[in-house]
């Protein structure tokens, strides 16, 4: 990673050399859109990742798909090791 970003978006695909990345400081969609051309385009799926900074120093990420929350974790402060948390169902 080039920045410190609490999100980092790591892009592969076939029209790239090499992978692609960007950050992302709060929250970071993407919407994927499929279809034979600009014209004939239909929207497919979105995925969404946020981050928060609790009051007393813990982080926690979010994963969604299509708005609904598939993975959680929190990384407490200080620590090394992030804790999957999980999710009701």
């Amino acid at each position: 990673m080039s920045r410190s970003y609490p999100i980092w978006n790591k892009v592969t695909a076939c029209i790239y050399g090499s992978s692609k990345s960007y950050g992302v400081k709060a929250e970071g969609q993407v919407d994927v859109v499929v279809g034979t051309s600009a014209k004939n385009s239909h929207d497919f799926v979105s995925h969404r990742t946020t981050h928060r900074l609790h009051d007393n120093g813990d982080r926690e990420y979010r994963f969604y798909v299509d708005n609904v929350c598939i993975k959680r974790a929190i990384l407490a402060k200080g620590a090394s090791e992030i804790k999957l948390v999980d999710l009701e169902k």
